[in-house]
């Protein structure tokens, strides 16, 4: 939690962006996973972090542009609450920590919202992704679940995404410190994985690792010796000699900052000639995104020169063949990266994904329909504070590759005979986390390593006696 001032400022630019009405903006409540005691693991909406910074379940807040008045609906501990979970500091106490001195019980909510509405005032709100809290917003708005969204607020929408989206100096040490707790964890593994180990087992090292620095996760942990599928939360392969590890994990501090990291890991401590060969490709589609990265430039265009690097690569080494320029323009590259390049961080490790890519990452312009380039999050025109990742990989997907080939799809670019020698390759990828500066950009984070060479010092620490 930040000081009490973040929070009143925050709001109070808020107010100003949006100017007049009642923003509605809700926190999470608990989720049962197989009944109503036993919930999934708490986890505060960002938007209500950010604006309200209370880690608690069963919170509103609601702020009145037009008086200029901050609210927080919800209810005191009962005695029961106490007996189960300890006692804690007041409800009121917690919201004056914010700057909040309106506390009002959740029941008068739905009051509050209808009085506004009847008075012909708008009620803004953004979307809603959570069922149970859409099913309350509901009845509070008289329409059905389903229909929600429908209300949503493209103002409050918009003025959201532009605040959170330029981080703040607080907020950078905060994402610096879950950068280098997701380092921690990617270097643990890095240095224990050898044959014989379970995918489970390595995954149990890194989500280790954040548990030591009092983090929890980002997101599931992907470790996977089938890097080809590129969310890949099955841990139940063991390991063998020449497979690679790929693993894409970060952690989560407890006001909710993220990191997220993806490395390679070659299991016998050194790559195969064919899988260095490639992992060099993959350095230089990062070198190319580093060499990119400014304010005023679009992450579109460091999207496609990235993208670029790896046609040019792939007719070098026979796969692909023509000009490199025409395969990225007609998406053949997607064969090898069906994926963006990166995508926003902070409270959320897809920074605000519930509000919608076309709002956050491309500031309110269509995204393509090409395949590929359509799973690019951010694609606007990069600002200083954007905090950001870079993710590129190389892909040999076998089902993909029958379906082009059976659709007679791209003859023209792809050497599908040639594809099929490396049927059994995997994937890879390699991500780090960015802050746009003034004239460039910083790597968050202490030093990690990159490069085959640096991968492979690590990994021989495995093998060490």
């Amino acid at each position: 939690m930040f000081a009490k001032n973040t929070y009143i400022e925050r709001r109070k630019k808020l107010k100003e962006n949006v100017k007049s009405g009642l923003i509605l903006i809700c926190g999470n409540d608990l989720a049962p996973m197989n009944y109503a005691d036993n919930s999934y693991p708490f986890v505060q909406d960002a938007t209500f972090l950010y604006y309200f910074g209370l880690n608690r379940d069963n919170l509103f807040g609601l702020i009145d542009v037009d008086n200029d008045k901050d609210y927080i609906f919800g209810k005191e501990l009962t005695m029961d609450e106490i007996v189960w979970m300890g006692p804690q500091i007041t409800l009121k106490e917690q919201c004056e920590t914010v700057g909040v001195e309106n506390l009002c019980d959740s029941d008068t909510l739905e009051t509050v919202l209808k009085e506004t509405l009847d008075s012909g005032k708008t009620v803004h709100y953004i979307p809603q992704y959570r069922h149970s809290i859409m099913i309350k917003m509901a009845d509070w708005f008289g329409v059905s679940p389903k229909d929600i969204n429908k209300g949503v607020s493209k103002t409050l929408s918009f003025a959201v995404a532009e605040q959170r989206n330029i981080k703040t100096p607080e907020e950078i040490v905060e994402l610096e410190k879950a950068v280098n707790v997701t380092r921690a964890m990617h270097l643990a593994a890095m240095e224990k994985i050898k044959p014989g180990m379970m995918e489970y087992e390595v995954a149990a090292i890194v989500e280790n690792e954040a548990r030591k620095h009092n983090c929890g996760l980002s997101f599931p942990t992907i470790c996977t010796i089938n890097g080809q599928t590129l969310h890949n939360h099955d841990h139940g392969h063991k390991i063998k000699e020449g497979d690679m590890v790929l693993i894409d994990a970060g952690a989560r501090l407890e006001n909710g900052y993220c990191g997220d990291m993806t490395t390679t890991h070659p299991v016998s401590g050194k790559f195969t000639p064919r899988q260095k060969d490639f992992y060099n490709l993959l350095m230089a589609m990062y070198d190319k995104a580093e060499e990119l990265i400014r304010p005023g430039i679009t992450y579109m265009e460091v999207h496609l020169a990235v993208c670029k690097v790896l046609a040019e690569g792939m007719i070098e080494r026979g796969i692909l063949k023509g000009d490199a320029d025409e395969i990225v323009k007609n998406g053949v590259h997607a064969l090898f990266m069906p994926c963006g390049l990166g995508h926003m961080m902070g409270l959320d490790v897809h920074d605000m994904e519930n509000i919608g890519e076309p709002i956050v990452g491309y500031n309110g312009k269509e995204k393509s329909t090409q395949f590929g380039l359509s799973s690019l999050r951010l694609g606007r025109v990069l600002e200083e504070g954007f905090v950001f990742t870079v993710e590129p990989g190389i892909y040999f997907i076998p089902e993909l590759a029958a379906k082009w080939k059976a659709e007679n799809k791209f003859m023209e670019y792809v050497d599908y005979d040639e594809f099929e020698k490396y049927i059994d390759f995997g994937g890879m990828r390699y991500e780090g986390d960015y802050l746009v500066t003034k004239d460039g950009f910083k790597r968050l984070g202490d030093p990690m390593p990159k490069y085959a060479d640096e991968i492979e010092a690590v990994r021989a620490k495995a093998f060490e006696k």
